[in-house]
């Protein structure tokens, strides 16, 4: 008769397996329904310089799309650093009579205040992508306010309007985080669909098939000025949605107007 041996793999195996199905039932007694059936909204991939913190039903949540059926999305431009391809865009933008919404950060500011007014004169929403580029998560709520409102303060001397919305640097948010960009009237926005176009490996083909094949009523677009394609993919990204009837609005435009809320993936819908 052949003997059976237990070696010590096959019992961590087993007692795996045991701890497994202890937590599972675990889980069912105490409302598992509840507990299997959160969802997270993984709308944007991650980046080197715009992470995306994963929210899930337990965090506040930004916006990252807009719940509509009009075919109204929105074109973002984060500016951080360069600017050498930022005229492109501007042109590219009047060429085909759309508005875009610029997140600008206060390194970009400082460098670029002609550029500042320039987007401002040509009426695109200008919005809040902090002073110095932090990692929000680890200031406190006064810290977060004070990094808004002093970016707040050149963009007005040199626009006279100050900003509505806010962009977290690399879209890390926690509930401190949400929490005190509302507290002081701003809306947190992230976005739907990710160019990834700061990543130089990017082909113009790989950028476009992450944004049009399955765009849709209220996507919020990402895009970076110095995106490395951007001359390329810009100009058939606009035409390719326009074809489809689909309407670039600003952010601003894009939001509900009245009660609203945020749903599990991070969608804004009518209360």
């Amino acid at each position: 008769m052949p003997i059976f041996v237990i070696t010590k793999k096959m019992l961590i195996w087993v007692l795996v397996l045991l701890a497994a199905a202890i937590l599972a039932l675990i889980l069912i007694l105490s409302g598992g329904e509840e507990a299997g059936g959160e969802q997270t909204a993984v709308l944007a991939e991650v980046e080197e310089y715009e992470f995306n913190a994963v929210p899930t039903l337990s965090k506040e949540l930004p916006v990252y799309g807009v719940g509509r059926s009009d075919n109204k999305i929105a074109l973002t431009i984060d500016a951080a650093w360069d600017t050498d391809k930022t005229e492109f865009i501007l042109e590219t933008l009047d060429k085909y009579n759309i508005k875009a919404t610029f997140f600008l950060c206060g390194v970009w500011v400082d460098a670029y205040p002609d550029y500042v007014k320039e987007i401002a004169k040509r009426g695109h929403e200008i919005g809040n992508h902090s002073q110095t580029h932090p990692h929000m998560n680890s200031l406190s709520a006064s810290e977060i306010q004070e990094e808004i409102r002093l970016l707040d303060d050149e963009i007005e001397a040199l626009t006279g309007s100050r900003c509505t919305l806010f962009r977290a640097p690399y879209g890390e948010y926690n509930n401190t985080v949400i929490k005190a960009v509302r507290e002081i009237d701003y809306e947190v926005i992230q976005w739907t669909k990710d160019t990834v176009d700061w990543k130089e490996s990017r082909s113009t083909e790989q950028i476009l098939n992450s944004v049009l094949p399955n765009l849709t009523s209220g996507d919020i677009i990402l895009c970076h000025n110095n995106g490395y394609k951007i001359e390329e993919y810009l100009p058939t990204l606009i035409e390719t949605a326009q074809a489809q009837g689909f309407e670039f609005v600003t952010v601003s435009e894009l939001l509900l107007d009245g009660e609203t809320t945020i749903d599990s993936q991070g969608l804004q819908q009518p209360k």
